[in-house]
Formats: structure tokens, sequence, C-alpha cells
């Protein structure tokens, strides 16, 4: 017969073992797949149908590599919208106003015009009209993005005496931004016409130049 093991005799339990350092850090790669997935599925299906197990399919990831991130589709949405105006776009450095805005232009409606974007922006347009956090989102990453870069032509055309030292910023901006985004976001224009950002650039030179 066994005789029974006592508490002596008893093996030592083992100790738990330690998450290694760093195990807790979210893995950068699965984060940007799903931001990734964000666009696309916002593209497909649009904000309102849009779901957490659609971006986690599309991702390749569980949803719970989602929900570690983000609390809901919402927290998602201003997250991906508003890492666009940390993105930016980059600052033109032709020597001269017309050169840079053109050049601006340029990078701006190839920005605007590419297939998800232009199905995005419309749809959280839309949406922002019905919810506030989206659209301080929304137009914090236009604000921050694009009249970031704006600014930064105004000011170096100013420091090159192209323009007035003292025009109003505020209104040079809206003259610099306004007309690309009313034509490829707002009546959504299928194709620019030939010549279109050329014209645009000179036309807002000279408008630039007369504050």
């Amino acid at each position: 017969m066994l005789e029974r093991m006592t508490n002596a005799d008893a093996p030592e339990p083992r100790p738990r073992r330690r998450a290694p350092a760093g195990a807790a850090v979210l893995r950068e790669d699965v984060t940007e797949a799903i931001r990734a997935a964000v666009f696309e599925e916002l593209a497909a299906v649009g904000y309102a149908r849009m779901s957490i197990e659609g971006i986690a399919r599309r991702a390749g990831v569980g949803k719970t590599a989602v929900y570690r991130r983000w609390r809901s589709k919402l927290h998602v949405v201003l997250d991906v919208v508003s890492a666009l105006a940390v993105q930016g776009l980059p600052a033109p450095d032709t020597g001269s106003l017309e050169g840079d805005l053109r050049l601006l232009y340029e990078v701006t409606s190839r920005a605007l015009r590419h297939p998800v974007a232009s199905q995005i922006l419309p749809d959280l347009q839309a949406e922002a009209a019905r919810n506030p956090e989206i659209a301080e989102a929304v137009q914090k990453a236009l604000r921050e993005g694009q009249d970031g870069v704006a600014k930064g032509i105004v000011t170096a055309a100013q420091e090159r005496g192209e323009i007035a030292p003292a025009l109003d910023h505020g209104l040079a901006l809206d003259l610099i931004s306004g007309p690309l985004y009313w034509r490829s976001v707002v009546i959504r224009s299928p194709k620019l016409p030939k010549g279109y950002l050329d014209g645009l650039a000179r036309a807002t030179t000279q408008a630039l130049r007369a504050l």
C-alpha cells in the first residue's frame, strides 16, 4: 500500500511565470492594420453600417484586438480621423507663392480623389451633422492638416515679400483651401478640367496679393 504523502513531501507549487516586460504593449503593426481596415470598411459600407466585427475581419484580427485599443466604433473613427491631422501634408517649398500653391493643389487633389477618401469624406461629413464628436474630429483633421500647410505657404510668401505682411490669415486660408475642397468633396466633380489646378493656383495667388 502506498503511504499517504505528507505535507512535507508534497511538491511545492510552481511559481507563476511573470509576463515578460513589454508583453502588455500593443503591437503597432496590428494597430496600423486595424486603422487601414477602418478606412476600407468606411469606404465599403459607410459609418452607419460599419461594425467592429467587420473591421476585425478585414484586418485579419479578432474583435478583442480592436476592443483593446478602442471602446467602440465611434472611438475608432475619431482616432483614425484625428490621425490624419498628425500625418498632415508635405509642405511645398518651390520658392514662389504660385509654385507652392500649385504643388499643394496637386497633392491635395490626388488625396481627395483617391477612391477611399472620396467615399469616406462625404459620409463622415453627413455623420458629422448628427454627431458633435465626429464633427469636431473632422474639423480638427481638416484644420490642422490642410490649413497647417496653407498657413506655412502664406507665411513663407510674406517673408519673401510676395503678399502683405498684415493680411487676414483666416481669409487667406479660406481662399487657398475652399475651391478645391468644394469641387472635390461637396459637388464631387468626377474629373477636374484640363489646366484647372494651374488656373486655380494663379487666381489664388492674385487674390492673396489683393488682400
